[in-house]
């Protein structure tokens, strides 16, 4: 794209693809992802209420689960808008500055839920490793503390990015190929010299992701070299409590891995195979996150019951 003086310029709208070969479907991928939408924000808006409504929750585990709920439920209302309006109402453009606008929210939510589970590691590894001092060591202040070190961690991460976005001309079109805006996909319709925003990407992602995976995988080391030395049952029991998390790790990890599999080994993937595989990155884990702690975690799953009799009862 040309502007008056004959440069290339930002394009005033964007225009959003959806999921490539699947125009005729419309009606059926629209309602999958409304049932995503719900299944996330009926659960997560679950948990957070059992936690604040039942003192028995008010525990070091369940505060930061309320965390992670309110960060899938980030998540979801962050693509919520251009994913409804591409699918159900067939509206595809947006706004250039809304699009960095979601772009900031969708990466911060993604970049916040890892630390929040690196968080939930600790937990767990405090609770296994040094139960004696468990109360102590977390305490709400330090809690609260934690919590506002991640969002502030993630912000101040990504604050750079809207205006290295804005960096490059655009000259490829304004056509994107997903229903939502993402970072490498707004890169390729950029030209000229864009090695500062792929290093810094790439910086981010080892500063987030790789760090906090690393540090998970070394407290799941020592709480399995703690558990295997000295099994008691309290430890044992401990160690059950913490399958919900694993699943909630592999449920966040696996997409963005196979994601960046697909990358860099697979260049010649059909277009349709990296919309989906981004699809499940970004739906999948708040989905799956209220229905795992749900069924992994008993007082989870005994104040839903209650709710639900006390509502249908």
């Amino acid at each position: 794209m040309l502007g008056l003086n004959g440069t290339p310029f930002q394009p005033v709208t964007l225009q959003l693809t959806g999921i490539p070969g699947m125009q005729t479907g419309q009606a059926w991928v629209a309602l999958v992802f409304c049932i995503l939408y719900l299944i996330s924000i009926i659960g997560n808006l679950t948990i957070l209420a059992l936690v604040i409504r039942e003192p028995s929750l008010h525990q070091p585990m369940y505060y930061f689960l309320s965390m992670l709920s309110l960060n899938d439920l980030g998540v979801s209302f962050s693509t919520l808008p251009t994913v409804l309006a591409t699918f159900c109402f067939n509206y595809r453009h947006v706004d250039f500055d809304a699009c960095l606008v979601q772009i900031f929210f969708i990466h911060t939510f993604s970049f916040m839920e890892s630390g929040i589970l690196l968080a939930m590691s600790f937990d767990h590894f405090v609770a296994i490793c040094d139960v004696l001092r468990y109360a102590t060591v977390l305490t709400n202040n330090r809690i609260l503390a934690m919590g506002l070190g991640i969002l502030a961690k993630s912000f101040t991460t990504l604050f750079p990015f809207p205006f290295l976005v804005k960096r490059p001309p655009f000259c490829k079109g304004n056509v994107l190929h997903h229903s939502y805006c993402l970072h490498p996909d707004l890169m390729k319709v950029a030209c000229g010299d864009i090695h500062v925003n792929n290093i810094y990407g790439l910086f981010v992602v080892l500063f987030t992701y790789g760090i906090d995976s690393t540090f998970i995988l070394l407290s799941y080391t020592l709480i399995l070299r703690a558990v295997l030395a000295i099994a008691s049952r309290e430890q044992l029991k401990a160690l059950n409590s913490c399958m919900s998390h694993i699943c909630a790790i592999l449920a966040f990890y696996v997409p963005i891995i196979a994601v960046s599999m697909i990358h860099h080994f697979w260049k010649s993937a059909p277009l349709v195979v990296h919309v989906m595989m981004s699809n499940v990155y970004l739906f999948i884990p708040p989905m799956l996150d209220p229905i795992i702690y749900s069924v992994k975690t008993k007082e989870i799953l005994r104040g839903i019951r209650q709710i639900f009799w006390k509502t249908w009862g």
